[in-house]
């Protein structure tokens, strides 16, 4: 198993178990998160912890996820980023368009504010 869904109040969690989020992963993570965007979900909360390596494939499903949550008028948050991973995202300027948090805790207050603010 490449990866865990797990449907939360607020969001979908979805969880890579894989060290690497590359070429073999990156297509089936796609299609699951056009699987979970296409059953309504907005709220979309990725966590790598379990990545230790992610290459250009693997950031561009990353970019799939936020732009499904974006177009659904909700929140895509990245978490659990170990510092390889983290340096990858920051060479490529991704931590300027994404929302990164360091804690599951941390990713479910960013999507409530986010939510809070949509229902002014």
């Amino acid at each position: 198993m490449e990866f865990k869904v797990n449907k939360l109040e607020t969001y979908t969690l979805i969880e890579v178990l894989e060290e690497k989020l590359d070429t073999n992963i990156a297509p089936v993570l796609k299609s699951e998160l056009v699987l979970v965007s296409g059953n309504g979900e907005r709220n979309i909360v990725l966590d790598l912890s379990s990545c230790r390596y992610c290459d250009s494939s693997g950031l561009s499903a990353i970019l799939v996820a936020n732009r499904l949550s974006k177009n659904a008028n909700g929140t895509f948050v990245l978490t659990g980023l170990t510092d390889a991973v983290e340096r990858l995202i920051t060479i490529s300027q991704l931590d300027t368009v994404l929302n990164i948090a360091y804690s599951r805790e941390e990713a479910a207050e960013i999507i409530g504010k986010a939510e809070k603010e949509r229902q002014k």
